[in-house]
């Protein structure tokens, strides 16, 4: 069978919420499909090369599970909300049916440690500065007072996951293989990518608007 997917022109990190608005075919029969499950949820990935819709994309072998909290039916379309879960690889691309599907592997989940604490205190304060400048500036997809989790691990993903970087960047992110990896990189290209911030996008690069709410923080 194998799991249904969502290439997307965004990165989707773990314990960040996703809204989508679905308006394509293949996605509504996908969405029916889940909507029979008990605990429904897909595979998001990257668009390496092409759009999002009609099909024929190159996409990205790593991304995170998607676990579908909300669905809002309207005319022609449903909008969704979900929350980012674990990671994953892909093995196999499958045929679609009519939606993309994958074989996929579980990625092992990062682990925090104490220590890590003045590290994530810098990278959140590194983060929600280099914000500030990309509000001023009109380029900011977060409020640089967006809440976040209590729980260390969610923030930090969280954290990564308003960092004003490009999605190449955000992938060197969601690749991180440790927690200290995860924040120092996130540090390391918050502030790489400042000087860059208003300049003109060069032709190719995916813009996506992030239609989520500013609170990240989960309700749960």
């Amino acid at each position: 069978m194998g799991t249904a997917m969502f290439p997307l022109g965004a990165v989707l990190f773990p314990h960040t919420p996703l809204a989508l608005r679905i308006f394509e075919e293949r996605y509504l029969v996908m969405l029916g499909m889940l909507l029979d499950e008990v605990d429904p949820e897909f595979g998001v990935v990257l668009i390496e090369r092409g759009i999002e819709t009609g099909g024929g994309d190159q996409r990205f072998a790593l991304g995170t599970m998607a676990r579908l909290s909300h669905v809002v039916p309207q005319a022609g379309q449903m909008s969704i909300v979900a929350r980012g879960a674990e990671r994953f690889e892909i093995v196999e691309w499958l045929e679609d049916a009519p939606y993309p599907r994958a074989e996929v592997r579980p990625l092992p989940a990062l682990e925090w440690n104490d220590d890590l604490a003045p590290l994530l205190e810098e990278a959140e304060g590194i983060v929600r500065r280099v914000l500030g400048r990309a509000r001023e500036l009109g380029v900011a997809r977060w409020d640089p007072d967006v809440e976040l989790s209590d729980e260390p691990l969610e923030r930090a993903w969280q954290i990564a996951a308003i960092a004003p970087l490009g999605e190449l960047d955000q992938m060197e992110l969601l690749r991180s293989p440790t927690m200290g990896g995860l924040l120092r990189a996130t540090v390391d290209l918050t502030l790489a990518a400042e000087p860059l911030l208003g300049d003109p996008i060069p032709d190719g690069v995916i813009v996506v608007t992030d239609d989520t709410d500013d609170d990240v923080e989960d309700d749960d």
